[in-house]
């Protein structure tokens, strides 16, 4: 029986746009190395690293900006960053909402600092409060810790205070969801430009 829901942020709750970000960092910075880094599932390089914890916000704009455009500004880094961000569906927003007011909802996201402050005003602006709709953010640059692996898993399980089988994890990518069933959660794949609704139909 599920007692708790954790969704992955991007590509779940809210839409992605790739090709945007690119655009946007090569416009507004002249920052090609962007396409070396961005991935839809796992970043790499100085943004993977941001995203581990391993650096912060503050280093990761300083590297962005030393191959950047002369005159840009860290401000310029975080709008584009921004541009990954595409908004949430009615269908999900309808849906987070409905099971809030049912389960104990919670967030597990491979994320980092700079994208979660957007990601915060972007949830108020579609009618989401994230401090009462959410019970706990487990963001992987504050815990250290990155998906795949069974630590985030087991960690995210620990605080939310329930035997993993009783908790289910929605994530956008099969092998996030595989390594969420290894630790003994249930888990399903969302598939990008589907109805979350219809993903959750059964509960």
């Amino acid at each position: 029986m599920i007692k708790a829901i954790i969704f992955d942020i991007g590509g779940v709750l809210i839409n992605l746009d790739m090709d945007g970000c690119i655009r946007a960092f090569r416009e507004n910075l002249g920052f090609d190395r962007i396409t070396e880094l961005l991935d839809p599932y796992h970043q790499k390089g100085i943004y993977g690293d941001m995203e581990g914890g391993i650096i912060s916000a503050d280093t990761f704009r300083a590297e962005v900006l030393k191959d950047s455009r002369p005159g840009s500004k860290p401000e310029d880094v975080d709008r584009s960053m921004y541009a990954l961000l595409a908004g949430m569906e009615a269908d999900t927003v309808e849906t987070v909402k409905s099971l809030a007011s049912r389960y104990p909802l919670y967030l597990l996201s491979n994320n980092n600092p700079i994208s979660m402050s957007h990601i915060l005003r972007m949830f108020r602006d579609y009618g989401i409060d994230p401090d009462t709709t959410f019970c706990e953010q487990f963001i992987s640059c504050e815990m250290k810790l990155l998906k795949p692996s069974a630590q985030i898993y087991l960690e995210a399980v620990k605080r939310v205070g329930l035997p993993a089988g009783e908790i289910l994890f929605i994530d956008d990518n099969d092998t996030n969801v595989q390594a969420a069933r290894a630790v003994g959660m249930q888990a399903r794949v969302y598939v990008a430009g589907t109805k979350l609704s219809a993903l959750l139909s059964d509960l």
